[in-house]
């Protein structure tokens, strides 16, 4: 599905959502009542320091305005890892603008990411992968990391990558893997109306807890990260 099919599937009622050279602000009226508040980039835009700021504005402006949801909408390419956007602590942008959807998140705007494209690393951490529940738009190929850089950073060869991908979905790109691991909330059916998607999951959120170690257990992707987690939870519990 393109954007402009997206936006007027999720608000049949209208939207004045804006694309500025990748960045999406805006918000559009629920069916029904209410209206969301969008964020996210798109046509598979690099995420730079300038843009995440942005974002991190917008979202912190609507705090205590509105008790609507934020919807993330993503098809972006990594982060944009120009020497400048370096050089002035990218990392740290990222990482803000994650915080703020969360702090979002935790103070009555809860955040739903879409993602209907690419996405990677840096920039789908900080965006799709920040939100309470991902969902992904049928034809999205989302990779926290590529095969090659995998393989820089495991030492494993990119062959043994591919044979592993095969059967462990912490190995593989993609929205499937990402959906049995638990990153993916939901998948969407792109045949039936997206306001009415939207709202079945709006009116049945999960609470903040993240469920995605949870989910990842229940699909068979990550066997024992929930576990673990909560294993690491419980032991800080004791140091209080």
């Amino acid at each position: 599905m393109t954007l402009d099919e997206i936006l007027t599937g999720l608000f049949p009622d209208g939207h004045d959502v804006t694309n500025d050279r990748g960045i999406l602000t805006g918000s559009g009226a629920l069916k029904g009542d209410g209206r969301a508040l969008v964020v996210g980039v798109a046509g598979r835009t690099a995420l730079g320091i300038d843009d995440a700021i942005r974002l991190s504005r917008h979202v912190l402006a609507s705090i205590g305005v509105d008790s609507g949801p934020i919807l993330v909408i993503v098809d972006s390419d990594s982060q944009r890892m120009s020497k400048r956007d370096e050089l002035l602590g990218l990392n740290e942008f990222l990482a803000h603008l994650a915080k703020c959807l969360l702090f979002a998140d935790l103070n009555g705007r809860p955040t739903v990411g879409i993602l209907y494209g690419h996405s990677a690393a840096g920039a789908f951490l900080a965006t799709a992968l920040a939100t309470r529940v991902l969902v992904g738009i049928p034809g999205a190929d989302p990779a926290v990391m590529d095969l090659p850089s995998m393989s820089k950073v495991t030492k494993l060869s990119i062959a043994v990558l591919e044979e592993k991908a095969k059967s462990t979905p912490v190995f593989a790109p993609g929205l499937a893997n990402l959906a049995q691991t638990g990153a993916v909330h939901l998948i969407w059916d792109t045949s039936a109306p997206l306001a009415d998607q939207l709202g079945a999951l709006l009116g049945d959120m999960p609470d903040t807890r993240d469920r995605r170690g949870a989910l990842g257990k229940e699909r068979a992707g990550r066997l024992k990260a929930e576990d673990i987690a909560g294993r690491v939870h419980d032991l800080a519990l004791q140091q209080g």
